[in-house]
């Protein structure tokens, strides 16, 4: 039986392997089979992770989080959880293969996924030219004119980013002002392939075989036309991956995990969480690193007292017995 499984293998996934690798707590780390690294393997430039002075590619610092739980002896597995038993002291995670692994503890760190317009051609034309990823598929879109959907810092950092393939790159918001921070929105509104299509949202998307264009709709007098383009990507936020522990593990109303203060304790003993599925506001590499800082803590305490624990109650029944008439 393991000490510790970790599910999941971002940012916080990783960090804290690495923390509880370096406690010689021999964790699994179960990575996903598709989806190694989390989000920040579909990220260009990251220029915010401290100690990276002229930025780091998102695949690239993965694979360094990676290689170093390795070196201090994390075990990584590349399988997909199907299902979860977290109640008593042996936690059993049921692999995709049907293998079943147990372990004292678990850090449950998953992230999120990307939301969804929820539109009837969405999921038909995905992978024809509906995509979430821009550094995954930018390049197929080579002098195309292209959109972007979002007012947020992902949208900002797909459309830049994109401008290095498309010839024309409109980025789609509902409201007239962006959530983005400063430094990107000013990249955005100078980089002259972007142009700016305010209070509109998406009713439609258009194509047999591919994506032709948008039925747009403004969000002013519900007025509608239509957007000729080549390539949709769609950057309106993530949702955290919690279904694993719906009716287990209590939620927030913001449908996160609810962990103990500024602890990683959920509300099942032995089983801590990390990262965005814990973090509806700030859903940054870095919080979410230290976030697996503290779910690798965490469970190396708690697994110290269940130690001291189950110590001191084979002290008390030796002395019983020793105590024992006959003994």
């Amino acid at each position: 039986m393991r000490q510790v499984i970790i599910v999941g293998s971002g940012p916080a996934g990783f960090t804290a392997a690495i923390y509880a690798a370096r406690a010689n707590l021999e964790p699994l780390v179960v990575a996903s089979s598709v989806e190694v690294g989390g989000e920040l393997m579909n990220t260009t430039d990251v220029e915010n992770f401290p100690g990276f002075a002229e930025g780091i590619q998102g695949p690239e610092l993965m694979e360094k989080m990676q290689a170093q739980a390795e070196r201090f002896g994390a075990e990584i597995l590349y399988d997909d959880v199907e299902s979860l038993e977290l109640d008593g002291p042996v936690k059993r995670v049921t692999l995709a293969s049907g293998a079943v692994h147990e372990a004292s503890t678990i850090i449950f760190a998953t992230g999120s996924a990307y939301r969804k317009l929820g539109l009837a051609n969405e999921e038909r034309l995905t992978g024809h030219g509906v995509s979430w990823c821009a550094t995954c598929d930018g390049f197929f879109f080579r002098d195309r004119t292209i959109a972007v959907i979002g007012g947020g810092d992902s949208a900002m950092e797909e459309a830049t980013f994109l401008t290095r393939f498309a010839s024309k790159v409109y980025v789609i918001h509902r409201g007239d002002t962006l959530r983005a921070s400063k430094i990107m929105q000013d990249r955005a509104f100078q980089n002259e392939k972007i142009e700016f299509i305010w209070n509109s949202e998406v009713a439609d998307i258009q194509g047999d075989a591919a994506v032709s264009g948008l039925v747009l709709k403004s969000t002013v007098d519900a007025s509608t036309r239509e957007l000729p383009i080549e390539g949709l990507f769609i950057a309106i936020g993530n949702d955290p991956r919690t279904h694993l522990v719906h009716g287990v593990l209590d939620l927030t109303p913001e449908g996160t995990i609810a962990v103990d203060g500024r602890s990683s304790k959920t509300s099942v003993a032995g089983v801590f969480a990390a990262g965005d599925v814990i973090d509806p506001s700030y859903r940054q590499a870095v919080t979410a690193a230290a976030s697996g800082t503290v779910a690798a803590l965490d469970a190396e305490h708690y697994l110290a007292l269940q130690e001291q624990s189950a110590q001191g109650a084979q002290a008390e029944a030796t002395l019983a017995a020793a105590a024992a008439p006959g003994a």
